[in-house]
């Protein structure tokens, strides 16, 4: 079967429109011959962007893939005209997927095959490499209950799981990975074919599926893919994918199979480069576009605002934050809290932002973005601005306290391609020498080297926000790869695992504030200002929110966008 699988494989067909000739008319909301085109500088390779989630993939998924819902400034938001997600067990903890009535672009229903091969995915029954060890092989999770006739399968999980809304997701039609995987034509018994691999623990038949999986839905150099690979569940779908000299554009067009509570507006929707200057190119060959905040382009975007285009300004789901190394002359946190009690935050980002200083927004956290619910509760519970948000009377007294004595040397790393870390350091270096601190400049044009390399006490850097306890983990664990500051705390390791199995998003906003106080009394960071993105909108063109954070800024919402009448 894999050589037949491999033979379809090779059927490269750039338009879907074969599957969807028989589909139903357009939604009513949708009005004809409106288009607007995208700037984006996304890349998309893959139409499984579980398999692959890199940001563009990401981009495409959220316009052709339907899903329980999304998380919109940390918190869950869902999609009932998917389906619903609820909890009918605590102990043991499980969790239900009901999907609605959603159907794929060439009016295949979704059903429990789907459901089960997405959560199969992501419980890594397709993932590359070497056979996990026997004690990975003894927690293998549960095999969940399917409902083949309600369209819904129960999932048992080993503990409750603070993403247990978004655990099960769809990411590519069953029927087809069950054709590609077992050379059947037929799609109910292909999907039926992938139920019973997976709950069978067939080795064989997995071993077919995770090759479709992970590698019939990538794109190829030509940018072309088979029309069943192309299909869509979310209320778009694919309907070219070219390149020229410029770069990769793709075109999206209603999906006439969805009936989701929103249904698009517009007729098409250009992805296309978005070229050196984008800024002068909106109102022509662009409808939208997002760029980062820089000096080169602030007087052009004002003068498209003189002109009544909108400029949104929003989060990327980055802070910039003052990190120390807590060894040296930073062993001791009097000294840590010392040194970022002399550093006001305010200061760093005026200079930083420069004419984009109305871009920046101001944060208390390392954990949290302003604007979420959970920021306000860990800006109120953290202890951040009694300990270290707040100057001392005397910076210079509270230096001496410490046991440092005046003009000692703090090397400070920063990044001297950026605008905004060469300016915060400016600042960083004039109020460190008020407290009696000398602020080295230890800039780099190669940050990520330098800041690998350790040779320095403190750093202006750019940091995610995390979105997950794993991610989380990663950036402020004991062992965290992503540490900046190499700080470990096992109460902070122990409350971070307790929030992986919170259900409660209460709960869990008390926990998030527990672990910020963690951060807050080892002294080791002073969040400055949330990184900014700049959304520019012609006039032409209505209805475009972007989303802040970094996955799927743009395109999220897509359903809303439509041509100014």
């Amino acid at each position: 079967m894999r050589g037949e699988r491999r033979v379809a494989a090779g059927v490269v067909v750039l338009l879907a429109a074969c599957l969807t000739a028989c589909a139903p008319a357009l939604p009513e909301t949708v009005v004809p011959d409106t288009r607007i085109t995208a700037g984006w500088t996304g890349e998309f390779t893959s139409a499984n962007a579980a398999a692959s989630p890199t940001p563009g993939n990401i981009d495409i998924a959220e316009t052709i893939r339907g899903d329980f819902g999304d998380l919109v400034d940390g918190e869950f938001v869902a999609d009932e005209g998917f389906g619903a997600v609820t909890i009918v067990s605590d102990d043991p903890f499980t969790v239900r997927y009901d999907l609605a009535e959603p159907s794929w672009s060439d009016s295949i229903p979704l059903d429990a095959a789907d459901l089960l091969l997405g959560w199969a995915g992501a419980s890594g029954y397709f993932d590359d490499g070497e056979d996990g060890s026997a004690e990975e092989a003894a927690a293998e999770p549960a095999i969940p209950t399917l409902d083949e006739f309600a369209r819904a399968i129960e999932v048992t999980y080993p503990q409750p799981d603070i993403g247990w809304q978004r655990a099960v997701t769809v990411p590519v039609p069953a029927h087809v990975v069950g054709r590609r995987a077992f050379g059947i034509d037929d799609p109910m018994e292909a999907k039926q074919a992938v139920i019973r691999a997976i709950q069978d623990s067939d080795d064989k038949a997995l071993d077919e599926i995770a090759a479709v999986w992970n590698e019939d839905f990538e794109i190829g150099k030509e940018g072309k893919l088979a029309a069943e690979l192309l299909l869509s569940s979310g209320p778009f779908r694919i309907d070219e994918v070219s390149r020229d000299g410029d770069g990769q554009s793709v075109t999206l067009v209603p999906n006439t199979a969805y009936r989701g509570l929103v249904t698009p507006k517009v007729a098409r929707i250009d992805l296309v480069p978005r070229g050196d200057q984008p800024e002068s190119e909106v109102g022509d060959r662009l409808d939208v576009v997002q760029v980062a905040p820089v000096t080169a382009n602030r007087e052009q975007i004002r003068q498209l605002e003189r002109k009544d285009l909108t400029v949104d300004t929003r989060h990327d789901g980055t802070l910039w934050a003052l990190m120390l190394d807590p060894t040296r002359i930073f062993t001791q946190p009097q000294a840590r809290a010392a040194f970022l009690r002399a550093i006001p935050a305010t200061a760093l980002t005026e200079r930083g932002s420069g004419v984009w200083a109305t871009a920046y927004t101001g944060t208390t956290s390392m954990l949290t973005a302003p604007g979420s619910r959970a920021y306000d509760i860990v800006n109120e519970d953290s202890g951040f601005t009694g300990a270290l948000g707040t100057p001392g009377e005397d910076a210079a007294l509270e230096r001496e306290s410490a046991g440092v004595r005046a003009g000692s040397s703090v090397c400070v790393l920063y990044d001297k391609g950026s605008e905004f870390a060469t300016g915060a350091f400016v600042a960083l270096r004039e109020a460190a020498a008020e407290a009696g601190w000398s602020a080295v400049d230890c800039g780099s044009a190669d940050f990520d080297a330098a800041l690998a390399a350790g040779a320095w006490n403190a750093v202006i850097a750019r940091v995610p926000v995390p979105q997950t306890p794993a991610q989380m983990l990663d950036q402020w664990g004991s062992q965290g790869a992503a540490s900046v500051t190499g700080n470990s705390d096992p109460d902070r390791d122990a409350l971070i695992a307790q929030l992986a199995q919170t259900t409660d998003v209460y709960e869990a906003r008390d926990l998030l504030a527990q672990i910020e106080a963690t951060i807050v009394r080892a002294a080791v960071a002073l969040p400055i200002a949330m990184n900014p993105r700049v959304t520019i909108i012609d006039r032409a063109a209505t209805g475009i929110t972007p989303r802040t954070g970094a996955t799927a800024p743009l395109t999220y919402g897509v359903t809303q966008w439509e041509v100014a009448r």
